[in-house]
């Protein structure tokens, strides 16, 4: 991703995008916008004079008009897709034109980070399968859930149905009716439920959260279940480096961590899930209840000090792995919170934080009485927004790219902001530009 990044504009400055006010004149019905990773591209799905609908992108109109659009969203490489319906047809279009394949009903886009490659679901004349770049997997199947892509983009993986169950029929449900399907191709063995799926990090293979009775769970590598049966399992995760299986499991009454059917951390917690891998592969956190009602953020099986009553989510490690951060809910406020500290005072909503490169910095978007701001090291900039994305570092970690759509007192304009992150001040402005 750092590779793409390195050729997006790190001027520091302002520059306008979208005369966005203009568009809720323009047209007579507007979905919410989204930008494009890079800020280059603002774009929204709008009703044209004809009763159809489009997306309008930095102004202009896709050519081609659809019946219905839904799921705009912008692709790793920066272009605009939606899945579009016409004449009571599905698929997919990017950049305005759609696939050759049509169904009864398309979803839930997967993308890689740095590959081309797009997988959607798709259903037809009550059959399942999925689709790859507009190439369809060989195989149907009678339900398809929980697609899943590899890191580059080319193997796809979904929970299936292959054989028939009848509505209601609990005990034909018992006899366990699913399997996993890579790229269209099930696995041989069959179970009672099977959930979250993850892929190693080179794709070459594939775990998942199962159940294999109405009372036992346990995870599956490659189609080869755990011996052990637990009470409860989470979703499993690969090392990065070596590619052993880890998941949380449930067990005499608490939960811990297993790894290749081994525990790992003891069942010590009321609940632990969302576990995740630095990137080196050196640390494991996760989203933990060390007592009951109180969450945190547990790291190589030690709790933060730190307590939310409602929630945590949204953990991430920073990319050296030595910084973690998530975001939590006391008593109706959320909180950013950064290596064991709470940031501020409590907001009305907060996302996940965005660490540097280097894990020098870290900032995360935050709104408070309908006004969006950016945190950046704890502190929030000077200035606040009427709408925000997500902050970008820059791969130097120098900079920080700011998306955000400015208040009617200063134009309500789409802006793409850099600023300097060791001097966040939004005066350095290019000549010609708003």
């Amino acid at each position: 991703m750092h590779e793409q990044q390195e050729e997006w504009d790190w001027t520091p400055g302002q520059r306008t995008i979208g005369d966005f006010p203009a568009w809720r004149d323009r047209f007579s019905y507007m979905e919410e916008p989204y930008v494009s990773g890079d800020g280059e591209k603002i774009a929204a799905i709008v009703k044209t004079e004809d009763e159809t609908f489009t997306v309008c992108v930095n102004g202009t109109l896709w050519e081609n008009q659809y019946d219905k659009l839904w799921h705009l969203c912008f692709t790793p490489d920066q272009r605009a897709l939606a899945l579009v319906s016409d004449m009571a047809m599905w698929s997919v279009a990017i950049d305005g034109t759609a696939w050759e394949n049509w169904y009864e009903f398309v979803w839930k886009p997967c993308f890689a980070k740095n590959a081309p490659h797009i997988t959607v679901a798709a259903q037809k004349e009550l059959r399942y399968r999925a689709l790859t770049n507009d190439v369809p997997w060989e195989n149907e199947f009678f339900a398809l859930t929980h697609l899943t892509v590899s890191p580059d983009g080319k193997t796809a993986a979904a929970v299936v149905q292959d054989t028939w169950l009848p509505e209601a029929d609990i005990e034909k449900f018992q006899e366990s009716g699913f399997t996993v399907a890579i790229n269209g191709k099930p696995w041989e063995n069959h179970y009672v439920n099977i959930w979250e799926l993850a892929f190693s990090g080179n794709g070459a293979h594939l775990a998942a959260e199962l159940r294999t009775s109405l009372y036992d769970y346990t995870i599956a590598v490659d189609d080869q279940a755990w011996k052990k049966r637990y009470a409860g399992v989470w979703a499993p995760r690969f090392h990065p480096r070596d590619h052993s299986v880890t998941a949380p499991v449930r067990m005499a009454g608490g939960w811990g961590l297993a790894k290749n059917d081994e525990i790992l951390w003891d069942p010590k917690y009321v609940q632990l899930w969302h576990h995740m891998y630095s990137p080196d592969g050196s640390r494991i956190a996760a989203i933990t209840a060390p007592e009951y009602g109180k969450w945190t953020i547990t790291v190589d099986d030690r709790p933060w000090k730190i307590r939310f009553t409602e929630l945590v989510t949204d953990a991430v490690f920073s990319p050296a792995g030595d910084r973690v951060g998530c975001v939590g809910k006391t008593e109706g406020k959320w909180y950013v919170a950064v290596d064991d500290q709470i940031w501020d005072t409590g907001q009305d909503m907060a996302w996940q934080p965005v660490f540097s490169p280097d894990g020098a910095h870290a900032a995360a978007k935050v709104e408070k009485n309908g006004r969006f701001t950016i945190l950046l090291n704890g502190r929030p900039i000077d200035i606040t927004f009427a709408d925000a994305w997500q902050p970008v570092f820059s791969p130097d970690s120098r900079k920080l790219l700011l998306r955000a759509v400015l208040p009617q007192s200063r134009g309500g304009h789409y802006c793409r902001i850099v600023l300097n992150v060791d001097s966040p001040a939004l005066s350095e402005r290019r000549p010609g530009h708003a």
